[in-house]
């Protein structure tokens, strides 16, 4: 069997990872994590393609039994007029299972906790999203987590001189 060339930005396991909300996990403390599917409209998927999103101000909410992406922005395409683009900030409709849907709403509106998109890639042509279920992380945690990150470091730089 002949093996699949990777091509930049792509790993083994045929995913290409398109945009990743790092200070997601700095702001939030991420308990469980969903797949999710887009529907997206034709140019945006040409932007997206090119890497042009950005998840860093996104959030996602369920609303009468569908979960719906805001404030992720996906840049206009460049070569399609006008009249064709979509709108950079539009809500977008995430596809997930009605069992997880129904889960994702009682853990949202009971425990006050919030969904947040980790990453966006492709996945044999489609484009998924990682959606983590987390809460908001005070300032006092923020420290502690760059003090543990410091101590690691501290760690593997003395293990590599010896």
């Amino acid at each position: 069997m002949a093996k699949a060339k990777k091509t930049a930005g792509q790993t083994s396991d045929g995913f290409k990872i398109v945009a990743d909300n790092r200070q997601a996990r700095f702001e939030y403390e991420i308990f469980e994590t969903y797949e999710a599917g887009l529907v997206l409209q034709g140019t945006e998927i040409k932007s997206i393609r090119e890497g042009r999103v950005n998840l860093r101000d996104g959030f996602a909410l369920i609303r009468d039994g569908e979960a719906w992406l805001f404030n992720v922005h996906v840049s206009p395409h460049q070569t399609a007029g006008q009249y064709f683009n979509h709108d950079p900030r539009r809500q977008r409709k995430l596809l997930l299972h009605r069992e997880e849907i129904r889960k994702l709403i009682g853990k949202v509106e009971q425990k006050g906790l919030t969904l947040v998109p980790l990453r966006m890639y492709l996945k044999k042509g489609y484009v998924k999203i990682s959606i983590g279920l987390g809460k908001g992380k005070k300032l006092h945690d923020k420290r502690e987590d760059l003090k543990q990150k410091q101590d690691k470091r501290e760690i593997a730089r003395a293990m590599k001189g010896n």
